[in-house]
């Protein structure tokens, strides 16, 4: 690495360093790098959040209102509980304002109080109706049925979007909090644990590695490349616990001779994709899983959290699946680690 730093490139080591002080079991939510990129006042840009990563898309907007089942899903639970408070007060509120411009089309309101219609529009577009107050013109009754039909949309629309919600399939994958660089086989391996958090089996899993890396163009221009790292074993029959993913940095690996100095200057960002059938779920769950290159500890290996009972039964401590020791002596990893046959040209 070069003695002389840019700016830059101290102040995201000195930030890094920082958030390694904390304990890893304590580190879930980490701090998103962003990369400076400018654009013109009342451009449309959207940031899209790749795990600590982020990266900024331009020439369309953050919040596609033309697409709202998508904007629903994609909300969390507290954001999507708020907008539903919000959009029912709001439409209580157009509908109480409507019955407040003509007086005397509710019966028994109060002229000019407001709370008294709000209630009214809560208890029409409800279709509850207590019958102390109820729609005594035309008018009134115009408006009264027009929220009615859509308090009935609006109830549909709402047990369709729980419902979706409720059902969507997750994952559920434990991912150890920091990739490891061990010898293995007398090669240096960029290792990944992760590990089944679900008590029932996944079949069929599926995993690719991926490395994006900051480099520069003959021109001196910087660019982001991103490459694919072979595993050494990329998908497995059955996932009852933990799989470790191992990528050999050889000649043939892009991380090649890359130690912890290195990957920071190229701010590498080392991200996995999961996938397995859930039998349970009759369906195929995904995850990804970002990681910074000050994640990644050199000469770490993953402690064994598989242990034995009295009566033979393997016993696997997934709260411990991130746990690291030193690398030291021979170790061969446990799990799913065998190497898979190259493809031979016909």
């Amino acid at each position: 690495m070069p003695s002389a730093e840019s700016d830059e490139l101290r102040q995201m080591k000195g930030q890094w360093s920082s958030d390694r002080q904390q304990p890893d079991r304590r580190r879930r939510h980490w701090p998103l790098l962003r990369l400076p990129i400018g654009r013109t006042p009342g451009e449309k840009a959207a940031r899209v959040p790749l795990g600590s990563y982020e990266f900024e898309k331009k020439g369309i907007a953050r919040v596609d209102l033309g697409d709202p089942y998508r904007l629903a899903i994609a909300l969390t639970w507290p954001q999507f509980l708020a907008a539903l408070l919000g959009l029912y007060l709001a439409v209580n509120v157009v509908f109480a304002t409507l019955f407040l411009l003509v007086p005397g089309c509710v019966a028994n309101a109060r002229p000019g109080n407001f709370a008294d219609v709000f209630f009214f529009s809560i208890e029409t577009l409800s279709t509850v109706g207590y019958g102390e107050m109820y729609p005594a013109t035309p008018y009134g009754h115009a408006i009264a049925a027009t929220e009615i039909v859509c308090g009935i949309a609006f109830t549909a629309i709402l047990t369709g979007l729980t419902f979706v919600r409720f059902s969507r399939p997750r994952a559920k994958l434990l991912f150890a909090s920091n990739p490891v660089v061990a010898m293995h086989k007398g090669k240096p391996t960029l290792m990944l644990r992760l590990g089944n958090g679900r008590a029932s089996m996944l079949m069929d899993g599926m995993a690719k590695l991926n490395v994006l890396l900051s480099e520069k163009t003959a021109e001196g221009k910087p660019f982001r490349r991103a490459q694919e790292l072979r595993l050494e074993r990329a998908r497995i029959p059955v996932f009852p616990y933990y799989w470790t993913l191992m990528h050999v940095l050889d000649e043939r690996s892009p991380l090649h001779g890359y130690d912890a100095a290195r990957m920071i200057e190229a701010r590498a960002l080392v991200f996995v994709t999961v996938g397995a059938h859930d039998p349970t779920l009759a369906t195929v769950v995904h995850d990804i899983r970002s990681y910074r290159p000050e994640d990644i500890r050199f000469g770490m290996r993953y402690r064994d959290v598989v242990t034995f009972a009295e009566d033979g039964t393997t016993v696997a401590d997934m709260s411990r699946i991130g746990e690291l020791e030193p690398d030291v002596g021979e170790h061969q990893e446990s799990g799913w680690t065998e190497s898979e046959e190259l493809e031979q040209p016909r």
